[in-house]
């Protein structure tokens, strides 16, 4: 595993210094919870941090947004993955009920899951979509989406795959 090569400390240091306070209002006006602004703000610093460098100084605010934007949608994005396991999970009897450890172990790996479908092209992900959640043969899918049911095959392939190497399986 290669050696993670870390921002220089006194470049992060400056940032940090002159702009945490406005990155921290920035996100607690946005989020309403000043909880989750400290969070989010030292979150921000730290993908900074491990990215190995910092932006030019009149580009350093456009930068810490772009990355607290981002770290804004995953949350919300986890939050609503979460949301949707815990309504499945009210369904089911109490016998059934997964330990907190589970539970845990199952948002990460459906939040995992959500981040590497987002990373597919839009037709590959709706295939699969059309696919697992809504019943669809590869046929249906083929017709609706106006692609050969060749394509459907290649699209889901590559959907499995994604999901299957987030999970930690080898897909070579």
């Amino acid at each position: 595993m290669p050696a993670v090569e870390l921002a220089p400390q006194h470049e992060v240091h400056s940032l940090y210094s002159h702009h945490h306070g406005w990155l921290y209002g920035w996100l607690r006006k946005r989020l309403g919870c000043s909880d989750n602004a400290a969070d989010l703000a030292h979150d921000t610093y730290m993908r900074v941090l491990v990215s190995g460098r910092t932006p030019p100084p009149e580009q350093s605010r456009a930068h810490l947004m772009q990355i607290a934007k981002g770290l804004v949608v995953d949350q919300h994005r986890r939050r609503v993955i979460e949301q949707a396991y815990l309504d499945m999970l009210a369904h089911q009897p109490t016998a059934l009920a997964p330990s907190g450890e589970e539970r845990a172990l199952v948002l990460e790996a459906l939040t995992r899951i959500d981040a590497a479908l987002d990373a597919l092209a839009p037709k590959v992900r709706e295939t699969f979509l059309l696919s697992q959640f809504d019943g669809l043969t590869y046929s249906a899918i083929a017709e609706q989406l106006g692609i050969a049911v060749a394509t459907v095959r290649k699209h889901m392939l590559k959907a499995a795959m994604a999901c299957f190497a987030v999970l930690g399986g080898d897909t070579h």
